[in-house]
């Protein structure tokens, strides 16, 4: 699944060009860096590989998302509705900018229901959010016409699905702006990173600036650059970029290997009449970073959950419903209003209630979902043998739960 499996001789000799001149920022130093500039390179492969007009590079996934926010000019008050299945970076973006994380449920594609989208709605909504949530997509179709009927804003957190793409077009284009994460583990890395996505000149400039402090990088040099409004410091590193160069090179290869591994896991898993899949909108654009299956009820689920760790196979299998990070139900911080900035009660009332709602029909799903993440080194037999343990472990607790009938 993530980039860093493949590391090898392409990542070191693009590091090795910045290593070698000595200029590790990504702006500035225009005589001594000898003419290489890795940051620009990579914004420009980035536009290239996936077909949009503006690339913003950034220190992290959870930057981007901040500063498209701030570009799209989503603060005080506003509320983004978002699903309650994605990572805590998400509605901590959100929260950051002044504006109110509506977390509502997800279906069985694992993303935003666009039922519970529209019935969401407020006066005060300004944005819609889907997060593509392990390398599949939301309904976009859906959720284009709700933000076109409402006059909404369409942000795409798509730093799960690097690769994926919705009739044709890649995830994290489709929408007003789109952001990828390039942290250690996603489908391509920096390392650490992120970008901004658009199609809007003036969404992209406002992005190139918040994220330097305000700079408009129109000047001379950074000493004449203008400042028209505050920025912060989000910027990426040289060294970063020069892995995520190379590491976008190899991008088809990821995607071929992780296509390849995910048809055989599911031809074996679809063996079991019990097991189910997750809904797919544009099944052909699928990353296949993982394999997301259902069992039928969440106390068969959790014996599964429970034999696979007792036979050591559970690595690389993940029972969201108990994860810290990427579920509703354990975001006690959030429900709380645990934070060190203090936030204006007003706000941090609103955030609270939004995170304390009935969520259990995304209960429903995540309780009997399991999702398999797809390695990208496993030899032909390695994956057969994985594939194996995993139908025979689903298979034990099956017949161990009738016999119990």
């Amino acid at each position: 699944m993530p980039g860093f499996e493949l590391w090898g001789a392409e990542e070191r000799s693009q590091l090795k060009d910045v290593l070698d001149n000595g200029i590790l920022m990504r702006y500035g130093f225009d005589g001594p860096r000898k003419g290489i500039w890795k940051s620009r390179e990579l914004e420009k492969a980035i536009t290239n590989t996936f077909g949009c007009d503006y690339a913003q590079l950034v220190s992290s996934g959870t930057a981007a998302l901040t500063t498209a926010m701030g570009a799209l000019g989503i603060g005080y008050g506003d509320e983004v509705i978002m699903p309650s299945f994605t990572f805590v970076a998400s509605f901590e973006a959100v929260v950051s900018v002044g504006a109110i994380p509506v977390l509502v449920d997800v279906d069985d594609s694992l993303t935003l229901n666009p039922e519970a989208v529209k019935n969401a709605i407020t006066p005060r909504t300004k944005c819609i959010m889907p997060v593509h949530m392990c390398g599949s997509m939301a309904d976009l179709g859906a959720l284009q016409q709700i933000c076109k009927e409402h006059n909404l804003l369409l942000l795409e957190d798509a730093c799960q699905s690097i690769g994926g793409t919705y009739k044709g077009k890649h995830l994290g284009t489709i929408g007003d702006a789109g952001t990828f994460s390039f942290d250690f583990v996603k489908t391509i890395t920096c390392g650490e990173g992120g970008v901004i996505m658009t199609n809007s000149l003036d969404v992209y400039e406002k992005c190139d600036g918040y994220s330097d402090h305000g700079h408009d990088h129109k000047g001379v040099d950074r000493g004449a650059d203008l400042h028209p409004f505050v920025g912060y410091n989000f910027r990426i590193s040289e060294l970063h970029a020069a892995v995520g160069l190379a590491q976008i090179g190899k991008l088809p290869q990821i995607l071929a290997i992780q296509k390849k591994n995910h048809s055989y896991l599911k031809e074996q898993l679809s063996s079991i009449p019990e097991v189910s899949f997750r809904t797919i909108p544009d099944p052909a654009g699928d990353s296949c970073t993982f394999l997301s299956w259902f069992l039928p009820t969440e106390s068969i689920t959790r014996a599964v959950v429970s034999e696979l760790k007792a036979q050591n196979i559970l690595a690389g299998n993940f029972y969201w419903f108990d994860n810290n990070w990427h579920y509703i139900r354990k975001w006690d911080h959030l429900k709380n209003g645990i934070t060190l900035n203090a936030l204006s009660p007003d706000h941090k009332a609103a955030v609270m209630a939004q995170a304390t709602k009935d969520f259990s029909a995304s209960d429903a799903v995540m309780g009997r979902c399991i999702s398999t993440a797809i390695g990208l080194t496993w030899t032909d037999a390695q994956l057969q043998e994985k594939a194996a343990a995993m139908v025979a472990v689903i298979k034990k607790v099956l017949k161990q739960q009738t016999v119990s009938k």
